[in-house]
């Protein structure tokens, strides 16, 4: 129908009055609705931090809080170099290197190269993380505590 209400209708309806003889002539503006969000709050930072996210991502996280159960299929095209060499920047350089013995340092020697690298074979499906080294350790009750050390 042509004169419903529509989604994007607002819900205050602008009247414009007439001016006040007596003072100054002068039209007040029409009202607005408020907005439905925060409209001076940004997702994302304006700087580049560690601390920033895509809105792309913090819309796929939010979706993944909201419906836990449901399987995300089609997320490799958010997975960029740039996330890649941010995601290695957060790691702690002084951290003990894992089963298969690259420490920070060595990737970082050849950074560009090794995030081109692995971009390309996540993409083509021939990326596969090594397993992970288990360990038990005895607790004091007998049981055992299991401990992955990953690579």
């Amino acid at each position: 129908m042509m004169h419903d209400r529509g989604k994007s209708d607002s819900a205050v309806v602008a009247v414009k009055p007439t001016n006040n003889a007596g003072q100054p002539a002068a039209e007040p503006v029409e009202p607005r609705a408020q907005t439905k969000r925060n409209a001076g709050e940004q997702s994302t930072h304006r700087t580049l931090g560690r601390a920033r996210v895509t809105q792309a991502l913090a819309r796929v996280r939010k979706a993944a809080q909201q419906r836990r159960k449901e399987k995300f299929t089609a997320l490799y095209h958010h997975l960029s170099i740039d996330l890649l060499r941010e995601a290695f920047l957060a790691l702690k350089r002084d951290a003990a290197p894992g089963t298969d013995g690259l420490t920070w340092q060595t990737y970082a020697a050849d950074l560009e190269h090794n995030l081109t690298d692995l971009h390309a074979r996540v993409h083509r499906g021939a990326y596969r993380a090594s397993p992970s080294r288990r360990t038990y350790i005895p607790k004091a009750d007998g049981r055992q505590r299991p401990l992955a050390v990953g690579a």
